[in-house]
């Protein structure tokens, strides 16, 4: 085990709503909602939720053990529980994926600033279709403007990250969380309170087996693989800050079931309101933020007032998914550099964020301006997408089931998973053979279907 002092998350309360907070992001908000319409409905979901269970909760529950019985951030962790051989290596990936996912997401992050300040200024009201697609180009190609944005949004990130693990971590998770929820209860609400919005409920929830092939399988768990934050270290890392007493199995329930609710309402919200204007849902930056703020203002015409509210709502809760997320992601290195190379706390941070800065910037100017310069055929923001969803996430989670599964010493896995013998854990020999055989294979597949090859 690591040898330094460890400083612990205050409650448990706060280790799952950070834990929750780190695998709840914009992945959520669009990307859920779209593959669900798209691939059958409830039959995705029902399919996603088998995917969680099979996959995800088990893979989470093995990133969580590795994080708390070693006491380090996942860049020590793998190193401090196997010494001898390449195992550390998998550690050192962790590190470096989140890092580098977060410098490219948080220009996307950025823009829901960008978008808050549009909305309070009311500058959505009156605007046709076509304008709010010149809007979101004039304002994505812009040079200046997203780096404005995305300078803003690391610094309140880092502002976070320096408080520490009780005062800024914690302490962040039990007030965003919470505000998260409520928002998106209340958008909910009011969407399927529209006219017409059954069409959208229907769209999401009602089944459509007919949809449903092989690909649809895959891409249920890659959705639930991405949505739970796996293979990117954050997990391992908020872990390491886990009580003795926290219980890994119920936590990981926790996150799951809450990621998942987030997911289904953002559903409610989208669905309902663009079927009660005519509108087809589309995927990717155009759903939210070229043909939601053109929902809003149609779906609410008759009471603007509704309209100024709900926009705002909306980008406040985008915003606030994307800061749990780069929370997290920024603690990964920041956890990293502090305890490699002994420096401050603050110097590791100030680190990161000007790593992520450096990045961001490049990945903001390659959607505009140096958007000719490609490689591999994709632009630097692309390339960094595809190389960590694609590739390094997929390898970091599958070596974490490989290492927990067949080489880390098995009193030491079932030790963490009963917190040494005070819970029952009936799951367990499940758990293990899940680690051992059916994760890597389903990753695998993942991984291959990403790449092309199937």
């Amino acid at each position: 085990m690591y040898q330094k002092e460890r400083v612990n998350f205050g409650s448990k309360l706060g280790a799952i709503l950070a834990a929750a907070g780190s695998a709840v992001g914009l992945g959520n908000i669009w990307r859920f909602p779209y593959e669900t319409g798209n691939h059958g409905g409830a039959a995705f979901i029902l399919i996603y939720l088998g995917c969680v269970f099979l996959f995800g909760l088990p893979i989470m529950i093995a990133e969580f053990t590795v994080g708390r019985h070693a006491g380090a951030s996942t860049g020590e962790a793998f190193k401090a529980l196997a010494p001898k051989g390449c195992w550390k290596y998998i550690g050192y990936l962790g590190v470096l994926t989140g890092f580098l996912i977060l410098g490219y997401y948080s220009v996307v992050a950025g823009w829901t600033l960008e978008y808050i300040f549009q909305a309070v200024t009311n500058r959505f009201a009156g605007r046709s279709s076509s304008e709010f697609i010149t809007m979101f180009q004039d304002f994505s190609l812009n040079p200046f403007r997203p780096l404005v944005w995305l300078f803003v949004f690391i610094l309140l990130t880092h502002f976070i990250i320096v408080k520490g693990v009780q005062k800024g971590i914690e302490r962040s998770s039990k007030v965003l969380m919470p505000v998260l929820f409520i928002l998106i209860l209340l958008l909910a609400v009011c969407s399927i309170m529209l006219p017409g919005a059954e069409k959208g409920i229907e769209f999401l929830l009602k089944p459509d087996f007919g949809k449903v092939t092989p690909s649809v399988f895959l891409g249920a768990m890659g959705q639930a693989f991405f949505s739970l934050s796996l293979g990117m270290g954050c997990l391992s890392t908020y872990a390491s800050y886990f009580g003795k007493d926290t219980r890994l199995g119920h936590t990981a329930m926790s996150v799951g079931v809450i990621d998942t609710f987030v997911a289904v309402l953002a559903g409610l919200i989208i669905f309902p309101a663009a079927f009660s204007v005519g509108i087809q849902p589309d995927a990717g930056p155009s759903l939210i933020f070229i043909t939601l703020p053109n929902v809003f203002q149609q779906a609410f015409s008759g009471v603007p007032v509704l309209a100024y509210v709900c926009s705002i709502l909306f980008y406040v809760l985008l915003a606030l998914a994307a800061l749990t997320s780069t929370i997290s992601l920024h603690e990964v290195s920041t956890a990293f550099l502090h305890e490699k190379f002994n420096f401050s706390r603050g110097k590791a941070a100030r680190m990161v964020t000007a790593g992520s800065l450096i990045i961001g910037i490049v990945a903001s100017l390659a959607l505009g301006v140096w958007s000719d310069y490609k490689i591999a055929g994709m632009n630097f923001f692309d390339a960094l997408d595809f190389l960590t969803a694609k590739i390094m996430l997929p390898i970091g989670g599958m070596m974490t089931a490989l290492f927990v599964g067949w080489v880390l010493n098995r009193q030491i896995v079932r030790d963490e998973v009963t917190n040494y013998g005070s819970l029952k854990a009936g799951y367990y020999p499940v758990y293990i053979f899940i680690l051992k055989y059916i994760a890597p294979i389903g990753i695998a597949a993942i991984f291959l279907n990403e790449l092309g090859l199937f």
